[in-house]
């Protein structure tokens, strides 16, 4: 279960990078040619070798900071209008997807607690 996660959340965060990379370049940038948001894409591959190689750390972390994919997803499905519109459904649903796999993983991957009876 914990390597399904860990593939799940490894082929979210891919995606959400490459998607990036198209949208901002090529199928809805915000000017003509590409925009400077192109940027966020590369954010993104800043965790990526911690994500692939299992550091529990990485996924920790990148749970609270993919919400902010998730709010741009939000906003530009939301305040966009056709190609856009679709394209930050989809990065609302990657940045969904990673979210819960990197949860599930974190909390699969925790060091057992002590109990005191």
């Amino acid at each position: 279960m914990i390597r399904t996660l860990q593939l799940i959340a490894s082929a979210s965060l891919i995606a959400l990078i490459f998607l990036n990379l198209a949208w901002e370049l090529w199928l809805a940038p915000l000017k003509p040619g590409g925009s400077w948001l192109v940027l966020k894409a590369v954010v993104l591959l800043i965790p990526l070798m911690g994500i692939l190689k299992g550091r529990r750390y990485t996924y920790q972390w990148m749970s609270m900071f993919i919400l902010l994919y998730f709010s741009e997803g939000v906003m530009r499905a939301w305040g966009d209008k056709g190609m856009s519109s679709m394209l930050g459904l989809i990065e609302v649903g990657l940045s969904v997807v990673f979210f819960f796999a990197a949860i599930g993983f974190a909390k699969m991957t925790a060091p057992p607690r002590a109990t005191f009876n």
